[in-house]
């Protein structure tokens, strides 16, 4: 259900305050990457209907509310961070309380950004003044990477506070529209999915080969942070770097031949077209 977070801080030197409309754990990864950096807890206000909910928040010095009111009319943003399925509900309590210079930030998956401006105004007047996000799980640890667009009555100084934001929890990349975003989603969005069955796999082959389950773990994480610590830092392209570790007719080469030949590269590709593909399903879904 519907919840709301309100953040204050100061950006490009004027006082912007922001509602938070839904408590989850995406929501509560952008409050903690704000609050003490760019706003205090006494500049947060949580609405939700669920009391543990608002229990949680009210123990950090947050200001907590059971539902959306007029106090969301003195907010300039509001990020709605609900799940899909209640947004249109969520959109629909919180509509009376916009104003003309309230910029929306939409963190909820599959829903398009042309379906959520309806909603928040009506076919003839779609709300525009809105940035639809894809964020990702890591975010939660502040080592996110989301991708924004922005619908055309968005402006630069818009476009600076959603980046500022979401660059709170990790990297921000722009993208011109929502099938952007669907491929942002079958990329970073689902991306992590991906990795943790890689993982899983890596450790799996660890323990087959006699090493413990902790010996296992604790290579493939380092090995997966290391390597991508290493090609982000690194001036070569990632095809230098996986030749360096490749010596003809070593280890490596046998590992990469196997699969090369069960065809790896075509896998991962073939995942990300399936999860785009879903994307836009569930997007043209929530349209209906």
């Amino acid at each position: 259900m519907a919840a709301a977070k309100i953040v204050q801080y100061r950006a490009m030197n004027k006082e912007l305050t922001i509602a938070f409309i839904g408590g989850g754990n995406m929501a509560s990864a952008l409050a903690s990457g704000l609050i003490g950096k760019r706003c205090g807890a006494h500049d947060v206000h949580v609405v939700d209907v669920h009391q543990p909910t608002l229990d949680r928040w009210a123990e950090q010095g947050v200001s907590v509310a059971a539902q959306a009111g007029p106090a969301l009319s003195e907010h300039r943003v509001w990020i709605f961070a609900v799940k899909p399925q209640y947004l249109k509900q969520a959109v629909e309590s919180c509509r009376p309380y916009l104003r003309a210079d309230t910029l929306v930030i939409s963190i909820a998956a599959g829903i398009s950004a042309q379906t959520l401006a309806r909603w928040l105004g009506d076919e003839e007047r779609p709300w525009t003044r809105l940035v639809r996000c894809m964020p990702n799980t890591p975010a939660l640890v502040a080592a996110g990477a989301s991708g924004l667009m922005a619908l055309e009555g968005v402006s630069q100084d818009d476009r600076g506070v959603a980046q500022q934001l979401m660059k709170a929890v990790g990297e921000v990349v722009w993208v011109d529209d929502d099938a952007g975003i669907d491929a942002v989603t079958a990329l970073s969005g689902s991306g992590p999915a991906y990795v943790f069955l890689f993982i899983e796999a890596l450790i799996k082959g660890g323990i087959k080969h006699g090493l413990s389950d902790d010996q296992a773990r604790t290579l493939a994480l380092a090995t997966l942070a290391g390597a991508t610590q290493l090609a982000a830092l690194s001036h070569e392209s990632l095809e230098v770097l996986r030749e360096r570790v490749t010596s003809k007719g070593g280890t490596t080469a046998a590992a990469l031949q196997v699969l090369q030949s069960q065809g790896f590269p075509d896998i991962v590709q073939h995942a990300m077209d399936a999860a785009r593909e879903r994307a836009a399903q569930l997007s043209a879904e929530f349209a209906e």
